[in-house]
């Protein structure tokens, strides 16, 4: 226990330092919400690793597909490597960053109002953002939680409240700067620790061969007569594998809190060295905590909740409960560390897209037009000033209703996310990614994906799931490119001018 707190104390005292030390960055609103627009390729791609691995893929993704698929549920770790960071940076990564910076957006929501003229496309898609950030943030909690539980013995509704405020505390400090270095110290121990724990816990079924061995010997499910499902290849049931690759692998794609590093990286040479860094970081990771996840069934069937069903969220515990105190740090750090970047990453864009797209909504012009009204720099540095502020106090607000979510969930950490990424990324994938690609999008195409990511999400949930929440959400990602080039081709255009003036920042040098 000893090891554990100093462990513990020494990581979290480093993380509230880079928030006091980033805090000057954090002054403007750029500053807070983008870091100046001029962080490296290294801070970036952990920012956007770390962003995209928490707890919630650990104890609960790993766990509930590794108990279901077996060793197949590493294509997972693979699918988000390979299409969640390798292709999200090489076809979003360049185009998001030259015309986010082109017409000065600042958040994902401002960049539908600007891109398509429209300052209620603005306003509704913050807040859609804002709603379905609560529920992810909530399943992060509760994932951290549940480990922290284990490692130290503490009650988990002191362990919710305690991440929530030191998570607090240095994003409220140092903005996204803050957020972007804790992230690289964050990375580096996920790295290590994934790889070390996979060894222990390989080690205790007497090596990765005996293991395997093990898994293949297990009946399925449907058939207890069949046998090696669960070490197959592609495993006992590689549809719905499949749906679970495409929510956790192209979701990312249309999650502001993720699309959001691209607007922040420093220029195009960091794109390319960024795309390299994370995709070998995702491999690690994602495909380091599913190939482990995937051998659960050998330690026990877990616990059953009151409703009858399998308490997934404790398969990965029951995994490393047996591990040295040495190493159950190690995982309690690790978690620690995945999980306080995500929570980061999701209040601090919570908060600046309700400061800067429902209570400050500046009225945006085209790059080369005048603003009417100008004002002087000493009242805009007021402003500015002013916006930081309201975003520092909104993070505390978002943070508790997350946490009062997280202290009662309602469902497994996995629905939690099904839910979010699949309102979020089924209303936000599509048209952000062919509005920057095709001149062609409509504003009334976008509005019809809107309705369509969040429509299908809601009555889905609201007429009690009768497609699985996971499989929904890929549903509504991958339907959405079909809704937004549909409309677009039966509504007006956008004047051809306007649209110019928008696609000229890839033609200029």
């Amino acid at each position: 226990m000893f090891i554990k707190i100093i462990l513990t104390v020494i990581f979290l005292a480093v993380m509230i330092y880079v928030g006091i030390y980033s805090r000057k960055q954090a002054s403007s609103v750029d500053g807070f919400v983008l870091g100046g627009r001029s962080v490296g390729p290294w801070l970036t791609a952990f920012a956007y690793g770390t962003s995209y691995f928490s707890a919630v893929v650990f104890v609960g993704y790993a766990g509930q597909f590794g108990w279901k698929y077996g060793m197949s549920a590493t294509w997972i770790g693979i699918g988000n490597a390979l299409i969640g960071s390798l292709l999200a940076w090489m076809l979003l990564g360049k185009r998001t960053k030259l015309m986010t910076q082109h017409i000065e957006s600042r958040t994902m929501p401002d960049f539908f109002g600007t891109r398509f003229g429209d300052q209620g496309l603005r306003v509704v898609a913050s807040v859609i953002a804002f709603v379905f950030l609560i529920p992810y943030t909530a399943g992060v909690y509760k994932g951290i939680s549940t480990l922290f539980e284990m490692g130290f013995g503490i009650p988990y509704e002191y362990c919710v409240i305690i991440m929530a405020v030191l998570t607090a505390v240095y994003v409220i400090l140092g903005g996204y700067k803050a957020t972007a270095m804790n992230d690289f110290v964050q990375g580096i121990i996920m790295l290590f620790g994934i790889v070390t724990i996979i060894f222990a816990v390989l080690n205790t079924q007497g090596g990765l061969s005996e293991a395997v061995a093990k898994m293949a010997a297990l009946p399925s499910d449907s058939d207890p007569a069949a046998n090696g499902g669960f070490a197959d290849w592609f495993g006992p049931d590689p549809w719905n594998l499949l749906g679970v690759v495409i929510l956790t692998s192209l979701g990312t794609w249309g999650l502001p809190q993720m699309v959001g590093k691209f607007y922040s990286i420093s220029d195009e040479d960091a794109i390319r060295r960024g795309t390299i860094i994370s995709t070998i970081f995702a491999l690690v990771v994602a495909g380091g905590c599913y190939f482990l996840g995937g051998f659960g069934r050998l330690f026990g069937t877990p616990p059953t909740l009151p409703n009858g069903k399998l308490a997934f969220d404790s398969i990965v515990p029951s995994m490393l409960v047996t591990l040295p105190d040495v190493l159950i740090a190690l995982v309690v750090l690790l978690v620690l560390s995945a999980s306080m970047s995500t929570l980061a990453s999701l209040v601090l864009t919570s908060s600046s897209t309700m400061t800067l797209d429902l209570i400050y909504r500046d009225k945006k012009s085209l790059p080369g037009e005048v603003e009417e009204g100008t004002i002087d720099d000493v009242v805009a540095e007021k402003i500015e000033r002013r916006k930081v502020v309201v975003m520092r106090v909104l993070i505390v607000f978002f943070i508790v209703i997350s946490l009062m979510i997280a202290l009662n969930p309602p469902t497994f950490i996995a629905q939690l996310m099904g839910i979010s990424w699949g309102a979020l990324a089924g209303a936000f994938l599509a048209p952000f990614m062919l509005g920057l690609y095709w001149r062609g999008v409509t504003k009334a195409s976008v509005w019809a994906c809107f309705a369509w990511g969040v429509g299908l999400t809601v009555v889905n949930m609201l007429l009690g799931n009768p497609i699985n929440p996971i499989n929904c959400g890929a549903i509504a990602m991958l339907g959405g490119f079909p809704v937004v080039v549909i409309v677009s081709l039966l509504t007006p255009k956008m004047p051809e001018a306007t649209v110019e003036k928008i696609f000229e920042c890839y033609s200029k040098q």
